[in-house]
């Protein structure tokens, strides 16, 4: 049986593809085993700084990035689509030790549209739209999007996506500030990888603690983040990596990074 979530890594790049094209990527079992076990590979991987997050989208007349659970699959008795480690789909509450990038072109819905949201940045074609459905199925969007969306592009225009089902277009979402990078379909792919061969140029140890304030600052207060931030910068600042950012400088010539 093949994957239905596939990697390989490119210097200290990943690069992930949801490849269910069929079922226009939606999530089943074996779907979010394979995207679990992506991760866990990639994660034992000290090459690997960021990852771009992309879908097989060929045969498909209207692309769809990720169309979210495979309601057929649920019908049938299919309850394996979400992990402990990660829940739906294995990735989108999964603790990550590198940024994601998702490289989007086309419609991402529901779960497709959590995932989304799970990502640290995302690169969107100009066709490509970003929705939560479930209402229009008896469901709610439990996967993170409920919280994640309002806090992406405000809570007013959250609400209007969430309560009526209707796709935000990716202009919109570029506006509001959900989308990075707005680009030509066929440009998705170099973007995300020139973005994500920025942040791997960065020195790891920072972008990690950066990033950690960054994710906790969507639900902690000003004075522990500041603790927070106290706490990241001293642990970093006796390293290695630090010693040699500074040398760099110095010396004008790019840093040679470790991670240590």
């Amino acid at each position: 049986m093949s994957e239905l979530v596939r990697a390989e890594v490119d210097g200290h790049v990943a690069l992930i593809t949801l490849d269910r094209p069929e079922a226009r990527n939606a999530v089943n079992g074996q779907f979010a085993r394979d995207f679990e076990s992506v991760l866990d590979r990639l994660e034992a991987d000290d090459a690997v700084r960021v990852a771009v997050l992309g879908a097989n989208t060929s045969g498909q007349v209207r692309p769809v990035f990720c169309a979210g659970a495979d309601l057929k699959a649920i019908s049938t008795g299919d309850t394996g689509l979400s992990t402990r480690k990660g829940g739906f789909a294995g990735f989108v509450y999964r603790p990550r030790p590198f940024p994601v990038i998702a490289a989007v072109d086309g419609l991402a819905t529901a779960g497709g549209c959590e995932i989304v949201l799970a990502c640290d940045m995302v690169v969107a074609s100009d066709r490509s739209a970003f929705g939560l459905a479930e209402v229009r199925r008896n469901l709610i969007a439990a996967a993170g999007g409920l919280f994640r969306l309002p806090r992406a592009i405000g809570s007013a225009v959250a609400m209007e996506i969430i309560l009526t089902g209707e796709p935000l277009p990716a202009p919109r979402a570029h506006q509001l500030g959900l989308v990075n990078r707005l680009v030509a379909p066929d440009e998705v792919a170099a973007t995300a990888r020139s973005l994500a061969d920025l942040v791997a140029a960065a020195a790891p140890l920072a972008v990690a603690a950066s990033r950690r304030v960054v994710l906790a600052s969507a639900y902690e207060n000003d004075e522990t983040l500041r603790r927070m931030s106290d706490t990241e910068i001293a642990a970093i600042m006796g390293s290695d990596d630090t010693r040699e950012g500074l040398a760099a400088f110095i010396e004008k010539r790019p840093p040679r990074w470790q991670g240590r």
